[in-house]
């Protein structure tokens, strides 16, 4: 449903934006699961991305904008995912990437 006003196009770009943002982070999330291997990713980068994460799925909530909610909420887990990953001992890694599914 349009809200009122709006214009499909802006509901259909956002949607779009929010969809292919949200799921972007999937493919690293999977990659550290099965290399167990995080050395290439940037601890400032995703120390960032968290952060901004977090702020984005704030207003959401603040502004009730449910989409903004949904695909934070996600993006924030997933790269809170890569981020703990990244910070974890390479010991506790292999343990959490066992656990889910990752190549021994």
């Amino acid at each position: 449903m349009v809200p009122d006003g709006q214009p499909l196009i802006e509901l259909v770009l956002g949607y779009a934006a929010a969809t292919l943002s949200t799921i972007s982070f999937a493919p690293q999330a999977w990659k550290v699961i099965r290399s167990r291997k995080t050395g290439d990713i940037s601890l400032g980068m995703y120390l960032l991305t968290v952060g901004a994460f977090a702020l984005w799925l704030a207003f959401g909530i603040l502004k009730r904008e449910w989409p903004l909610v949904l695909s934070n909420g996600i993006c924030l887990m997933l790269s809170g995912f890569i981020l703990m990953m990244k910070i974890l001992p390479a010991s506790k890694r292999k343990s959490v990437a066992a656990t889910l599914g990752g190549k021994s």
